[in-house]
């Protein structure tokens, strides 16, 4: 049934002139699926107010209740069509009255943690977008069928939005940076291992998948106690995300994932003064995939001891800092970290092997983001002591990845297998710190296991044997000219 409604939605949305494609489809499903959420939920805390025979103040008035704009029913349980707004009279509700209500919670709220405070971000960052009433309409009604009253059916429908983040993803345009693969995700979770009594951050939140992964990881790990499922819900995860429509598809994964309100921060982490963290804001795990490729602004490069434009590198000294002394981090990264020449690059790479046990990278094959065109890395390390050794794994799936053949379970499971005791085989291998070079640090994946031929080169050479070669071209062009 789920998928069934799923797929009229987007039928809808497609025809709709409002909506262009897959990202405007995810955030037009997403601000309707948060509403019906908020009113299943409410009804839910009215309920239990009611058996502990205390009141319940709802959040919002009655007139801007799911059930009362857009949802009404009649004694038999369905829409009652004779109330429901349609037309231009829908149209003229939800952006001129519904939406400007919303948006004033983030207003009149002081508390920025608060369900009500969410309410107003989300709303203050989106738009109502489909042009067609009747079009609302259809979509209001398909999104009224879905339930999230039991774990079967929240797990349904995260699972099928989940597939939507994955198709905004594969769409092309700016929809990839939101999306890192469920199986890459789980891995790094996995070997990372947060534990209930932790906090767990992603300063990067984007879709919310680190977190969503990591909830479920810690909710699976045993059975929780009611103060330990509590703790899980309110004082575990916390994440920041500088993109409005990241900031309000992550949200609505957490809550289909069963995180009733979640915390997450609606600005740009970067924007924060390194200097300014302080030990109480520290946490015990970091989880992350940072933009890369972006460049930053001169001001924002202030905010840190290594100056740099390169977006994903003030996001590793972000991470470094606001870990906890022994606190652990796993995080996606360009593999041209691992040898530019640089001076940052070079810097950074001291700080990381001097600060922390950089324990493990896992070298991901080409084509693990589907047209992202780069290959990355994965990192994990650990705050408080320096790195001794490094153990390198080289994931080989044995194929061209692409959106037919995208990585998946079964690809991880070698490493897995080899990352809790670090062993070698075939496809990973151990490196001394001690064998670095001490003026670059650097960190190239070589496979002393591989028969393939692998150029060593530096970047300097590779660019001397071009212009060599250009001025060999050329050299031989002019001779052909003397000839003719």
């Amino acid at each position: 049934m789920f998928e069934s409604a799923f797929r009229s939605i987007d039928d809808t949305l497609w025809k709709d002139a409002g909506c262009t494609g897959e990202l405007d489809y995810i955030e037009q499903t997403s601000w309707l699926l948060f509403l019906k959420y908020l009113d299943d939920y409410e009804q839910e805390l009215a309920s239990q107010a009611v058996l502990e025979g205390r009141a319940y103040s709802p959040l919002m008035d009655e007139r801007y209740q799911w059930r009362n704009w857009a949802a009404p029913k009649n004694a038999a349980g369905h829409i009652d069509y004779q109330q429901a707004l349609t037309g231009d009279d829908l149209l003229e509700f939800v952006n001129d009255d519904l939406f400007p209500y919303l948006e004033r919670f983030k207003r009149t709220t002081d508390d920025p943690s608060s369900l009500k405070y969410k309410i107003g971000e989300i709303f203050n960052e989106i738009t109502n977008k489909l042009q067609s009433g009747y079009s609302l309409r259809d979509v209001i009604d398909k999104v009224d069928e879905l339930s999230f009253s039991t774990n079967a059916e929240q797990y349904e429908l995260s699972s099928l939005y989940e597939d939507k983040i994955k198709n905004m993803g594969n769409a092309g345009r700016n929809g990839g940076e939101y999306y890192t693969p469920r199986p890459l995700i789980e891995a790094i979770v996995k070997v990372v291992n947060p534990v209930i009594g932790e906090t767990v951050y992603d300063g990067a939140v984007g879709s919310a998948g680190f977190l969503c992964a990591a909830f479920e990881h810690i909710k699976e790990s045993r059975q929780l106690s009611p103060s330990e499922w509590q703790q899980l819900q309110t004082r575990t995860l916390y994440g920041k995300e500088k993109k409005s429509l990241a900031y309000v598809i992550g949200t609505m994964n957490m809550v289909l994932h069963g995180v009733s309100a979640p915390n997450l921060v609606h600005s740009n982490t970067l924007n924060e003064n390194l200097d300014d963290i302080q030990p109480s804001e520290q946490v015990d795990v970091v989880l992350a995939n940072p933009p890369f490729g972006g460049k930053e602004r001169a001001e924002i490069q202030q905010n840190f001891p290594i100056k740099t434009g390169e977006t994903a590198y003030l996001f590793l000294q972000h991470f470094i800092k606001k870990l906890k002394k022994g606190g652990r981090c796993g995080v996606v990264i360009k593999n041209t970290f691992l040898s530019n020449t640089d001076n940052a690059s070079v810097a950074l790479r001291r700080q990381l092997l001097k600060d922390c046990n950089l324990h493990t990278i896992l070298d991901l094959p080409g084509g693990t983001f589907i047209g992202a065109g780069v290959k990355t890395v994965v990192l994990f390390f650990e705050k408080g002591k320096p790195t001794e050794d490094i153990w390198y794994y080289q994931l080989n799936v044995g194929r061209n990845m692409g959106k037919t053949n995208p990585l998946n379970d079964r690809d991880m499971e070698d490493f897995l297998q080899h990352a809790p005791t670090r062993t070698d085989s075939e496809n990973s291998w151990r490196v001394p710190v001690t064998d670095l070079n001490t003026d670059t640090w650097d960190l190239t994946v070589r496979n002393p296991n591989s028969v393939e031929e692998v150029d060593n080169r530096t970047p300097q050479e590779i660019i001397a044997e071009i212009e060599d070669l250009d001025a060999q071209a050329a050299e031989a062009l002019q001779k052909i000219k003397e000839i003719l």
